[in-house]
């Protein structure tokens, strides 16, 4: 236990800043990809009957 709480508190002492524009453009590409891929998937099964 005692070392868990070892590295939690030298994780906090070394703790850096994030940029947060490119958290925002990695969270928009991971979303323009699942958007693109959802759009594949229906395009690809709009032709069949049962789905």
């Amino acid at each position: 236990m005692l070392n868990v709480l070892t590295t939690v508190l030298a994780a906090e002492e070394t703790h850096h800043e994030i940029d947060q524009a490119l958290s925002w453009g990695i969270g928009a590409l991971a979303l323009v990809i699942l958007l693109g891929m959802l759009a594949g998937l229906m395009a690809f099964g709009a032709g069949r009957d049962h789905s």
